[in-house]
């Protein structure tokens, strides 16, 4: 009897293209209103996961006002001429109704935003807050060398009225600022600040 044997048969091998839809494409970074306040850009930059991000949004969003800041708080030549910790604050509506800290009113401010669902941002605010867009060109006063002949009672009225007619987040960047301590709150440095803006002279400024 002959034995007779079958042949298994194998089914063909076959190579799968690599989707495209595999491939993550690099999500956009979000779009601010026009002429954005301090405190939107620095939350943006602070969302941001890389460097080249963080410098991106920085680039994006280049103002005169924001370099301002970004200088007073991170070149260790700009030094502030005012008393270090937190200022007395009442807030742009109700000077009569609130005495405090800045600290405080912040808080205060921002659960009543997220209460009522009302972040009056950029151009859309209609609170009628000042920015530090607008004030920027005031915080001279407040550095040394910047007014030495200013007496030092109407330098800190000016400085607290100034805060009291920003939006609270704005207010707050100017005090972190003004005690370099802005990455305490946002995740930026100066590291990404100088490779941002390269046209900014560190240091000599006392």
């Amino acid at each position: 009897m002959t034995k007779t044997t079958t042949t298994k048969k194998t089914k063909p091998t076959t190579v799968r293209a690599k989707s495209s839809q595999n491939k993550t494409t690099p999500k956009p970074i979000k779009k601010l209103p026009p002429r954005p306040l301090a405190f939107e850009v620095l939350d943006l930059v602070s969302k941001q996961r890389t460097k080249a991000k963080k410098i991106e949004v920085l680039k994006t969003y280049e103002d005169i006002s924001l370099k301002v800041i970004l200088i007073w708080n991170f070149d260790e030549s700009v030094q502030s001429v005012l008393p270090p910790g937190d200022v007395p604050y009442s807030g742009y509506d109700d000077q009569n109704t609130y005495s405090g800290t800045l600290s405080t009113k912040i808080t205060e401010e921002v659960r009543r935003m997220h209460e009522t669902g009302s972040f009056s941002l950029g151009t859309s605010d209609k609170q009628g807050h000042t920015t530090i867009r607008r004030e920027s060109k005031h915080f001279y006063h407040f550095v040394q060398g910047g007014n030495p002949g200013m007496n030092m009672i109407r330098r800190e009225t000016m400085f607290i009225n100034i805060l009291e007619g920003l939006h609270p987040l704005e207010a707050e960047i100017v005090t972190l600022c003004k005690d370099k301590r802005l990455g305490e709150v946002y995740k930026i440095t100066k590291d990404v600040v100088a490779e941002a803006y390269p046209d900014i002279q560190w240091g000599n400024r006392g």
